[in-house]
């Protein structure tokens, strides 16, 4: 998906702003909304999980679900976007988006809620891709700059503050609303969004000769979600031959999508891109690496929730809070040292976390469900680091060597492919959590987090293979 940046008169810039925030402002709400979204389920899942009776089956789908409708259709609805206009397509996103968040806040079983995610998560692909698009229409190029800094410190606290707000909501229990109100505010926050950009958003046709590739579309989803429910199904039902059935066609699906990659018109992934040594590289340490790191955080959540006792507010504040502190500090420093270190930052990134798992599987094996807040303060707040450090780099560097007419579909992909990773992660890991869980939560805990730590060490494998300099960071 291409971004045109205005380049308008000096007149025109001059009485521009006015209008020109209140679009970046709508933008940025749309962009809350999703984060919030995709985080919350971490520390509310257990509590979701209880009040609709749907065991660890419900805990694993209420992240994967949302995760993968957005990761498998994110790229299609960029390019939707761009076939029949943002405005048209970002407005319907919204609508969709606050109307599924409704049907979530209604949710009275877990197919309900599984249904009302995955629909939220397609609508929000929708929404997504058509920010910056919006805005390069809109700010002339003296004006970008600004309107696009403000993206980093807003997302980043949306994104740590999900689980935050998650335990602050649920333990308010307001209006009796427990767990609910988490998505109900999206009705607020949609409809402000909504009637905002009927009325701001300016209109443009789109252009109705570009392709989308319905077929691989529909192929990946199909086969993230034969691997998906074969996974939490085989895990928490037992394998029967279903859920064995499932990861067959999934892996056969896979195959079907590589295979129409090379064929299509239009592919999701350009060939071209995957034959990039660097680019695939960067793919495949983002997958793992996201996936880990998704994954860890819900072990954290059902470990402090259902292993310690903690309120969900507690745990939130005990095992976020750090997390988020170290996150936002990494993220701030590492963006003015990416294009110097490349992937120097990213291996530096993936050694600190690994290191702060490390720290907190020890302080889990000395003291298990009776770890204290204070012990475990800075064994998350080392992994916050490391986590900020490497997500505000390791993208950037991934595309340090593609052809700069490809850095739009690159940074689409690699979107799409962090968002796969944020299904699978939690699905993998809760897994494991929960089949460790007749050893006790803390050997449950340890297990877990020395699968993290495997696994960060693996993805080390794929750090000389990535370019060695990264692009200036900011939007592609």
């Amino acid at each position: 998906m291409s971004v045109h940046v205005s380049a308008k008169s000096a007149d025109e810039a001059s009485r521009l702003p006015a209008t020109a925030w209140l679009i970046l402002g709508i933008v940025l709400v749309a962009e809350i909304m999703d984060l919030l979204d995709s985080t919350i389920t971490t520390i509310a899942a257990p509590t979701i999980s209880s009040s609709l009776h749907g065991g660890p089956g419900l805990i694993k789908w209420l992240g994967a679900s949302y995760a993968l409708a957005l990761g498998v259709l994110l790229v299609p609805g960029g390019r939707l976007g761009d076939k029949y206009g943002r405005r048209r397509t970002f407005l319907i996103g919204i609508a969709g988006f606050t109307a599924a968040s409704l049907a979530c806040g209604l949710a009275w079983d877990p197919p309900s809620i599984i249904v009302a995610r995955l629909v939220q998560g397609a609508f929000g692909a929708l929404l997504i891709p058509q920010g910056f698009g919006i805005l390069g229409s809109v700010f002339p190029r003296e004006h970008i700059g600004k309107a696009f800094s403000a993206f980093g410190p807003v997302l980043g606290l949306s994104a740590v503050g999900g689980p935050l707000l998650a335990g602050l909501l649920i333990d308010a229990n307001l209006f009796g609303l427990g767990w609910r109100t988490m998505f109900l505010i999206n009705i607020v926050l949609g409809a402000a969004g909504l009637a905002a950009g009927l009325r701001l958003l300016p209109h443009d046709v789109g252009d109705r000769a570009v392709s989308i590739d319905a077929l691989g579309s529909a192929l990946l989803a199909a086969c993230m979600l034969g691997l998906l429910f074969g996974l939490i199904q085989g895990s928490t039902d037992g394998w029967t031959a279903a859920p064995v059935a499932a990861l067959a066609a999934g892996v056969i699906f896979f195959a079907a999508f590589a295979q129409r990659q090379r064929t299509a018109a239009a592919p999701l992934i350009k060939p071209s891109l995957l034959r990039n040594r660097g680019f695939t590289a960067g793919l495949i340490l983002g997958l793992v690496f996201f996936a880990t790191v998704a994954g860890l955080l819900y072990a954290v959540s059902l470990f402090l929730q259902r292993g310690a006792g903690y309120s969900p507010e507690r745990a939130a504040v005990t095992g976020f809070a750090p997390a988020a502190v170290g996150i936002v500090i990494a993220s701030v420093a590492c963006r003015n040292l990416v294009t110097r270190l490349g992937r120097r930052l990213s291996l530096a990134g993936i050694v600190v976390t690994v290191g702060g798992v490390a720290v907190l599987a020890a302080i889990v094996a000395h003291s298990g469900t009776a770890a204290s807040a204070a012990e475990l303060a800075p064994a998350m707040t080392l992994i916050g680091l490391g986590m900020g450090a490497t997500f505000s780099t390791i993208y950037d560097t991934a595309i340090g060597d593609i052809d700069r007419a490809e850095a739009g579909s690159a940074s689409g992909s690699l979107s799409s492919v962090q968002q796969l990773a944020n299904a699978i992660g939690p699905a993998v890991i809760t897994t494991i959590y929960f089949g460790a869980l007749v050893g006790g939560p803390a050997h449950a805990m340890t297990l877990s987090l020395l699968t993290v730590i495997a696994l960060g060490v693996l993805s080390c494998l794929a750090i000389p293979l990535l370019p060695r300099h990264a692009q200036p960071a900011g939007p592609h």
